[in-house]
């Protein structure tokens, strides 16, 4: 064990048992979690962020010498929200839209860090239950019965968002110690939706899940970004007109320039 996991172990499992997982007093094994910041600030010059997750697993008796090895999932939910998904095809040479369906519930960004591959450390029907890879983390009920391949809507939303870099799943990416501490880095981009995004580690044996913790992560606009957002949807008239203003005097700036430049 290195000397910054003995540091972490001490800290982490020093803290009170209520930072336990809650409502979970029955488990054997419970998560003392920890991170590297709780609030991402969006401001102009925001490229994206990279937040640490790390922990311990806080237990009240002995690990049973026939017990399958720890393994530890971590999962950053972003804001949910209903995505209109259309299909194009091109008739008479033009692209039309001729499908449509609504995701009911899907995440704004959703990132999945795991300490071995991702079917080594979940069963099938524990990712059904707790919901945790990408296209379990998808919802998509009630498409007409019209609509040939309804599912593939779901999975375009998927695709998309992976190509720019919002879903992401990261196998093999936990660092786990002595079955006792964790840790692992979850990069986040820099077209982050504000918001509550929830952050959750499960802890699991032989695919099942025996414990399980979740906290928040506040993303949010500052300073200039949150003015102009907060008076765009608040005053929108003021907004138009300060945004009207703003490009006549850029124009003319602009104008003015060039034409001191071709009198010299």
């Amino acid at each position: 064990m290195t000397p910054l996991f003995r540091l972490l172990l001490i800290a982490l499992l020093s803290l009170p048992a209520a930072l336990a997982s809650p409502g979970r007093a029955n488990e054997r094994e419970a998560v003392v979690l920890g991170l590297s910041q709780n609030r991402v600030a969006i401001t102009a010059d925001f490229d994206g962020s990279e937040i640490l997750v790390f922990g311990a697993v806080k237990r009240d008796t002995p690990i049973p010498a026939d017990a399958p090895p720890l393994e530890v999932i971590v999962t950053v939910s972003g804001p949910s929200a209903p995505v209109t998904v259309r299909r194009k095809e091109k008739k008479l040479g033009i692209w039309v839209n001729v499908d449509s369906v609504l995701v009911d519930s899907a995440p704004s960004f959703y990132a999945v860090a795991t300490s071995a591959p991702f079917g080594a450390v979940l069963t099938d029907i524990e990712d059904l239950r707790h919901k945790v890879s990408v296209e379990r983390a998808i919802r998509s009920v009630g498409a007409a019965m019209n609509i040939r391949g309804a599912q593939d809507f779901a999975e375009a939303v998927v695709r998309i968002r992976r190509e720019e870099g919002l879903y992401s799943l990261r196998p093999s990416t936990v660092t786990v110690d002595q079955q006792t501490l964790f840790r692992t880095a979850i990069d986040m981009p820099a077209n982050l939706t504000e918001g509550a995004y929830t952050t959750r580690v499960l802890l699991t044996r032989g695919g099942e899940v025996v414990s399980s913790y979740e906290t928040a992560i506040d993303v949010r606009k500052v300073g200039l970004e949150r003015f102009l957002y907060a008076l765009s949807r608040e005053r929108p008239f003021i907004y138009g007109i300060m945004s009207l203003v703003i490009a006549v005097l850029a124009g003319w700036g602009a104008s003015a320039a060039f034409q001191l430049l071709r009198d010299r």
